[in-house]
């Protein structure tokens, strides 16, 4: 499969076959070693260069890809001492039968089975809500953008009278920049509301948002590892709502241009990611910012705990976070074996 190839559900099953030769091999140890690190993932491209990173270092993993898995509930043994959950919201635009709620269920069984779970069930539950995001956001004191929410399409134009237009209507449960529409007026969201032009919402929950102009076109993605600063990149997509830096994302054909540069943000931004994450829980994940160019404001946005970090780290940062990502994860298992010890 080239690089920018574009393939469809059942695609995506045969490129992780392709793919998972390392991971199979890995995955027929015998079950009574219990191993270091597993790796919970769905998306067939984007951990690359984090397995890679791995091997180099000659950690002890597997990697359990998501279709076929299935777990015992009265299974008290989880699969490995830390457990790294890599599943995307945004799975869901893959494959109808997506692991988003699947892997809430498996990951809190697996921490209460004593693993250490990275990005575990209460994180998974808060990347998957975008109101629960916002919520958190604001209850820290900090600005998002103007919002109402709902669960059903009958009350979005109702709630949106309260709003200034353009608004975007988002799904709850987003990614890549699915699930996102913009209205310019209410006369035209009312009238497409009622002929179910709206996204479609995998949870029937919706947010009705003031559209924000953004300062110079971008967004500012701050990466965060153990509740602290890693790196800051803008992004600017041109206008689309589609802004993953991750090389796999960048290649997909169709794709509008986006525009991504290192970033150095500023001291209170960077305070502000390091408390959402740690509110959050989040052990790895990028906190999404823009600056309000009607007022200046600094507008808190996204919550995002699946981070495949940006494509061509040597060229835009000039180092490459998946090593700091991968020394964070020897000290996570070390510090697990003294506990167990």
């Amino acid at each position: 499969m080239n690089a920018g190839q574009k393939v469809g559900f059942d695609g995506w099953r045969n490129v992780r076959c392709t793919l998972m030769s390392k991971t199979d091999r890995i995955s027929k140890r015998a079950p009574s070693r219990m191993i270091d690190l597993a790796i919970l993932y769905e998306h067939p491209l984007w951990f690359a260069p984090t397995f890679a990173a791995l091997d180099r270092r000659g950690i002890d993993y597997r990697a359990i890809h998501a279709d076929g898995h299935g777990f015992d509930p009265g299974d008290p043994t989880p699969p490995a001492r830390v457990v790294f959950n890599r599943v995307a919201m945004s799975s869901f635009l893959r494959q109808p039968d997506h692991p988003v709620f699947y892997m809430q269920a498996l990951t809190a069984h697996w921490q209460a089975a004593g693993a250490r779970v990275i990005n575990g069930a209460d994180v998974l539950a808060i990347d998957a809500s975008k109101a629960r995001q916002l919520s958190l956001i604001a209850g820290l004191g900090y600005a998002i953008p103007a919002t109402r929410i709902v669960h059903r399409v009958a009350d979005i134009a109702g709630v949106a009278q309260a709003l200034r237009f353009p608004l975007v209507v988002k799904a709850n449960i987003g990614g890549s920049g699915a699930g996102i529409v913009r209205y310019d007026s209410l006369e035209q969201l009312t009238e497409m509301a009622a002929e179910g032009m709206v996204p479609d919402s995998i949870d029937k929950v919706w947010l009705v948002q003031e559209y924000v102009p953004t300062r110079d076109g971008k967004i500012t993605r701050i990466e965060t590892l153990a509740g602290r600063y890693l790196y800051a990149i803008d992004v600017d997509g041109g206008g689309g709502f589609d802004l993953c830096p991750a090389d796999a994302c960048l290649a997909e054909p169709g794709k509008g241009a986006v525009s991504i540069v290192r970033a150095d943000p500023a001291p209170m931004l960077i305070e502000a990611a390091e408390r959402i994450a740690r509110a959050s829980g989040l052990d790895v994940g990028g906190i999404e910012v823009m600056i309000d160019d009607r007022d200046g404001t600094p507008r808190f946005y996204d919550i995002n705990a699946l981070s495949n970090f940006v494509a061509n780290p040597l060229d835009i940062l000039g180092w490459d976070p998946h090593e700091n990502l991968v020394d964070w994860l020897e000290e996570t298992i070390a510090e697990t074996k003294d506990m167990a010890a």
